[in-house]
């Protein structure tokens, strides 16, 4: 049987809870065999520098981008629009604008700020924002799907424009480098050298 992704295991949770009028929802619940906890796929996800050369199955890059679409956004405002580059013309424009090793699929996201909310108070857009959750939920399903990945910092916009004019209209906010991970990698030396939570956050 094929691994469920984290989304549809939610969807799973959701349906014996509709279903239930009884008091056994617990022991429902715990007897779905959960193969990857949320809080262990986002401790061991790591910056994945190399990839094998393998396609990913379209199925899988239907699923990311069912779960990007479902990302929260700021007023509920549909700002954002997703590419995902797969075919071998499209992945040669994308080797122009970001020369990445070995990628089988680099998704683009990009916003529209004229659709974004804004707020009132310092005219604030959200388009940023809602562009970075939506690149998330990209990067955790990947990962539950058991692929590797890297957020492409460096990139030329205007380069990004000249090439895909099928992003006319968007601000190119992230490129996500997509594929199977090579198994001879090492996780880089950055994937523990977070701040300790004292550091990074404050209770009040």
């Amino acid at each position: 049987m094929a691994k469920k992704s984290f989304l549809d295991r939610i969807s799973d949770l959701t349906k014996i809870a509709h279903r239930a009028n009884f008091s056994s929802v617990d022991k429902h619940i715990a007897n779905l065999n959960f193969e990857t906890r949320f809080s262990e796929m986002v401790t061991t996800r790591y910056t994945c520098n190399s990839f094998i050369d393998r396609k990913i199955n379209p199925s899988k890059i239907e699923k990311i981008l069912k779960v990007a679409r479902i990302a929260p956004s700021q007023g509920d405002c549909p700002s954002v629009h997703v590419w995902a580059v797969t075919s071998d013309e499209a992945l040669a424009r994308m080797r122009e604008v970001n020369p990445f090793s070995g990628a089988p699929a680099v998704f683009m996201v990009g916003c529209d700020r004229a659709k974004a909310w804004v707020r009132k108070f310092d005219n604030k857009s959200s388009a940023d924002t809602d562009a970075a959750v939506v690149s998330m939920h990209i990067l955790l399903e990947a990962s539950d799907l058991g692929l590797g990945t890297v957020w492409l910092s460096e990139f030329d916009p205007a380069k990004v424009a000249e090439l895909f004019p099928e992003t006319a209209g968007y601000e190119i906010a992230a490129l996500l480098a997509v594929g199977y991970p090579d198994p001879n990698e090492e996780p880089g030396v950055l994937v523990n050298a977070h701040k300790p939570v004292e550091d990074f956050a404050t209770v009040l």
